[in-house]
């Protein structure tokens, strides 16, 4: 360490152009690789790999054949069932079929019209809408009622259709999937030879650049849909739904705030320190350090081809937070001592405030590298990148800090202006004065404070709506909107069941042609015989039993349309004469049935081989009373208790549920786990300050801060979801750096004056004006994320400027009483006056 201390001296202060010219050229290195900096926009990055339901989703997407789907809803001026209508919805159909990656499009047009087909008379020759002849009217009352396509194709009010537009499966990426996944158990149960871990190393490489190229070509798909979907806005309302348009709005809204907002941000810190210390060389600085810390950072993130999601899009601005904090630290510091020493030379200043701060801004962001490493805890993989981004974020702003900063200031002449320590911005020895005449009041308030955000805490909800991450004036809301309201909703999660065995065809069907006639000739009978078993399969009983899981599940009323065979045996029954249909004529329709109806109404939601069925919930995200984690346990527990079923026999999953299960893990990760990341930087007080006690005390004001963001989330209604559930590892980062510099001044102040009382005074009148103008920067820099239409970014913006002055409000009140009522650095040497005017 002495070492380094000496090579540290010599280069910054006695060679500072050599080390402003390496930065440059690191900076200048950095800012190449920053062009392989990537959002990612794909829904698969706020998933949680290595989650079982993730991986029992991607098998009954698999088995039931569902791709990747986005829904066209449209609202023509005019009456829908028209022919008119019906040549431009074809026209639109055949331009999205003409897109390179779209395979199928499902629309009003290519629904049967089965008008007053007898059931057993179903072929493949069914009615459309665009037969020649049709009675619309008829057709129109037929479609709204119908079981299978009213609220799905079109609404109950017959005045809106959806187009379901579906992709085709990527092979190359799925089999890139299965190969590293098989690889992964293999390693996790029985462990890889030397060839297997080059064989997964190389597969996952591959994977993860091909990853980032299908989420740029489904950004691309859903571009050239708007294009061609903008050419029908005149005649007509026309939204786009879809998970995978949802994931790839949010990143768009991200990359436009990061655009918009970034020279706001900028502008806004300018003023900020500008009205703060009225000097050129104090607004350069920090932005030097922040544009420095911010270009490496993000170089370092290109050469790792670590891809930024949603969740992690903020780290910027907490980059700057950490970079302005320490930079700003440094120039009061500088200031004090010219103020105070004006006849020292201007090397030996700023040498000293350099040295002198080093060990609290050392200490200040190891606790903030240990409320983000938190994060690394998740099991959840955007989260993790998150906080490897941020503890890369704050090392890399504090060299670049320490560095940049006395390099740059040892070649600017001494600063000759005024230190006004009254001026009209000190209003942290207002702070003091409050502080000392309320004395123990402070504590009283301290602790109405803790009860308060102990109750809003207990009001958080963990709730993840992404209709309500946009401003209602939105076009994404507008259609999420609407989709709730007419077409059954968007987002949607499947309702497994295995039914149970029937002993009748467990042993198979026995028709005797096998007998001594299996001499290896294929005839074609295995077919036969195999569809002739899938038609018993269908026996009346069974189907049932679908038919009431289907009715119990849509008469919930959070879910929107259930899509299931249930639905089938509905329709069925209606065609029937309104009468059952048994197990005879249901083994007949199965060998009837139209293969282009078998393909949209049976293979998705029926798998014969695993004797299963799948039930598609589509869910109603604008329904303010609808907790997601109760409607996928409530559904699970009442199949269960309803029906009878085991536990093993009822699976819920599908996108709604992962990311349910993304945030419940997130919530047990971080909020349980935070009392011990608070352990853990007491353990560092402990280090730090070498006192049980001033640790003890110096933990109080951080847990009321985090505690504070939290309760305040909880009485304003705020959930805690995918985007919010980082802010108390940020109000925990916040707070520790304003405690260790404000007790590391006060320790080492207190042995020269011998004073509680006093030494609050200095500290308030010194260390405390750069933990103020910090907070006063970076609050009046976010102020304007207010404006934007994208919610979490506002929510950010605000939360985060709460825990910054809730921070603030802590270290400057409740930590110097709560070290003047324990007595936390011993006896007082000068004891004198307790009070300052």
């Amino acid at each position: 360490m002495p070492a380094a201390s000496r090579l540290y001296k010599h280069m910054v202060f006695g060679r500072p152009l050599l080390v402003i010219l390496l930065l440059c050229c690191l900076t200048a290195g950095m800012a190449w690789y920053a062009q392989y900096f990537k959002l990612d926009a794909s829904a698969d990055s706020l998933l949680m790999e290595g989650d079982e339901e993730l991986e029992y989703s991607r098998q009954i997407n698999n088995r039931y054949g569902t791709r990747d789907t986005v829904t066209v809803a449209y609202t023509p001026q005019g009456e829908l069932f028209s022919q008119e209508v019906f040549a431009r919805i074809a026209r639109m159909r055949d331009e999205l079929l003409g897109l390179e990656r779209v395979q199928s499009v499902d629309s009003l047009l290519n629904v049967p019209v089965f008008g007053d087909t007898a059931l057993l008379s179903l072929s493949e020759n069914y009615d459309t809408l665009l037969t020649p002849g049709l009675d619309l009217a008829a057709a129109k009352q037929e479609l709204m009622n119908s079981p299978v396509f009213s609220n799905a194709i079109v609404s109950a009010d017959g005045e809106t259709t959806a187009l379901l537009v579906s992709f085709a499966r990527d092979e190359r990426y799925h089999s890139l999937l299965d190969t590293r996944e098989t690889l992964r158990r293999l390693r996790d149960t029985e462990g890889l030879n030397a060839g297997q871990a080059d064989q997964l190393a190389s597969v996952t490489e591959e994977f993860d650049a091909y990853s980032a190229l299908t989420a740029q070509q489904r950004h691309e798909d859903i571009r050239q849909i708007r294009d061609i979907l903008a050419r029908y806005q005149e005649d007509a309302t026309v939204y786009l739904g879809g998970a995978p348009m949802i994931a790839d709005d949010m990143v768009s809204f991200v990359q436009n705030d990061l655009t918009t907002f970034s020279l706001g941000v900028f502008a806004f810190i300018v003023f900020a320190l500008g009205i703060i210390f009225r000097r050129l060389r104090w607004i350069f600085l920090p932005l030097a350090c922040c544009a420095v810390a911010g270009i490496v950072v993000v170089g370092i993130l290109g050469i790792m081809d670590w891809r930024v999601t949603v969740v992690s899009s903020n780290f910027m601005s907490l980059l700057l937070i950490t970079t302005i904090s320490l930079t700003v630290h440094l120039i009061v510091r500088y200031r004090q001592l010219r103020a105070t020493r004006h006849f020292s030379r201007h090397d030996k200043l700023l040498r000293h405030a350099v040295l002198s701060m080093w060990k609290p801004c050392l200490y200040t962001a190891m606790t903030t590298i240990v409320a983000f490493a938190s994060l690394l805890v998740s099991g959840i993989s955007p989260i993790i990148s998150f906080g490897w981004i941020m503890v890369i974020g704050v090392t890399t702003a504090l060299l670049v800090v320490f560095l940049l900063f006395p390099a740059m200031m040892s070649l600017m002449p001494r600063d000759t202006a005024r230190y006004d320590t009254q001026g009209p911005l000190a209003l942290t020895s207002g702070l003091a004065r409050f502080t000392d005449r309320l004395g123990n009041g402070v504590l009283l308030i301290a602790a109405v404070v803790l009860l308060l955000s102990v109750a809003g805490l207990m009001r958080l909800k963990v709730e993840n709506s992404f209709i309500d991450y946009f401003s209602k004036d939105t076009e994404i809301y507008k259609g999420m909107s609407l989709f709730d309201e007419k077409l059954g909703g968007t987002l949607s999660m499947d309702v497994i069941v295995n039914l149970p065995q029937s002993p009748a065809l467990d042993d198979g069907f026995d028709d005797g042609f096998d007998d001594g006639f299996d001499d290896g000739f294929d005839d074609g009978f295995d077919d036969v015989g195999q569809a002739a078993n899938d038609a018993y399969w269908f026996t009346g009983d069974k189907m049932d039993e679908i038919k009431r899981i289907h009715d119990y599940l849509d008469a919930n009323p959070q879910t929107g349309k259930v899509l299931s065979f249930g639905s089938i045996i509905h329709l069925a029954e209606q065609l029937n004469g309104n009468a059952p249909v048994d197990s005879f004529v249901w083994a007949l329709l199965y060998s009837r049935i139209p293969e282009t109806l078998k393909e949209s109404v049976l293979t998705p939601f029926v798998s014969v081989s695993e004797n299963q069925v799948r039930f598609n919930v589509r869910v109603i995200e604008s329904d303010r009373n609808l907790n997601r984690n109760e409607l996928i346990q409530g559904i699970a527990r009442g199949l269960q208790e309803e029906f009878g079923y085991a536990p093993e026999q009822v699976h819920v999953t599908g996108i709604l549920v992962l990311y349910n299960n993304v945030l419940q893990s997130l919530y047990q990760s971080q909020i349980l786990t935070l009392g011990v990341v608070l352990f853990a930087i007491m353990i560092m007080f402990l280090f730090l300050f070498r006192s049980v006690r001033i640790a003890l005390l110096c933990i109080i004001p951080n847990i009321i801060a985090a505690l504070g963001v939290l309760g305040l989330m909880g009485w304003l209604g705020i959930p805690l979801d995918i985007m919010t559930i980082t802010i108390a590892a940020i109000a925990v980062g916040i707070g520790v750096d304003n405690t260790i510099h404000y007790m590391h001044r006060f320790k080492r102040e207190f042995h020269r004056l011998g004073n509680y009382r006093e030494t609050m005074y200095f500290c308030h009148d010194s260390i405390a004006r750069a933990m103020y103008f910090t907070t006063m920067t970076v609050v009046a820099g976010f102020s304007i994320l207010v404006l934007s239409n994208f919610i979490p970014t506002i929510i950010f913006g605000l939360l985060t400027s709460i825990a910054m002055m809730v921070a603030l409000l802590g270290a400057l009140t409740l930590l110097p009483q709560l070290l003047i009522a324990f007595r936390a650095l011993g006896s007082e040497s000068h004891p004198g006056d307790e009070a300052k005017p």
